[in-house]
């Protein structure tokens, strides 16, 4: 039996980090995040990190090498052994014929796409406040019992550079152009099942579930 491959698609702030948490828990899949991946990177005082925090900070997309590299190095681990849920992976052409080309004729492979407008996602976004153990908060949606500190550990709550709405805006034309088109690529392949994405947490993920039941 081959590999079950969970593929979460979604602009920036669709949601995809929060329902790639869930289905990942339900599914028994381990979660493979290239924010959580790229993040370390950039936290690291290595030349490779440096360029990857050029690269986050500004807008862009890290080059698909380094990305691919980081990635395949990730999911080789044993843990990934009966497969593996990726969030935020891939997000080129380049980056999905590259995953393409690991995928066995026996895996089980679906994309998962959250459909949701661009105003929604720069509000989403712009608004949302984290601390340094990785808590998320929103200003207007989840806003914390003290202003400026985490609920969960009493650090300082900041908004990440990558989430400033210029930033948010560079993203969201630079997904348009490179991911987007991916939808596309998955629909003609038969693997991928669409959700809307402006709806509660708990509904998306119940029309996640149920779009994952659903015969390719």
């Amino acid at each position: 039996m081959g590999q079950k491959v969970v593929i979460m698609l979604g602009p920036q702030g669709a949601g995809k980090g929060t329902q790639a948490h869930r289905l990942s828990a339900a599914l028994g899949l381990p979660h493979v995040s290239t924010g959580d991946l790229f993040r370390a990177q950039k936290n690291a005082s290595t030349e490779l990190g440096e360029k990857v925090r050029g690269y986050l900070d500004s807008g862009n997309l890290v080059p698909d090498e380094i990305t691919i590299e980081m990635l395949f190095e990730r999911v080789s681990a044993a843990d990934c052994a009966g497969g593996y849920l990726l969030d935020g992976f891939p997000r080129t052409h380049a980056q999905a014929e590259a995953l393409a080309g690991r995928f066995a004729e026996d895996d089980e492979v679906t994309a998962l796409n959250l459909a949701i407008d661009d105003d929604v996602i720069v509000k989403r976004v712009s608004g949302r406040l984290v601390c340094e153990s990785g808590h998320v908060f929103h200003v207007e949606v989840a806003p914390p019992a003290a202003e400026g500190i985490c609920d969960t550990c009493g650090k300082d709550l900041f908004r990440r550079e990558d989430d400033q709405p210029d930033v948010v805006e560079k993203r969201l034309s630079v997904y348009h152009q490179q991911t987007k088109p991916l939808v596309e690529y998955y629909t003609k392949q038969g693997v991928l099942r669409s959700v809307d994405g402006d709806q509660s947490p708990d509904t998306v993920f119940e029309d996640l579930r149920r779009q994952l039941e659903q015969p390719a």
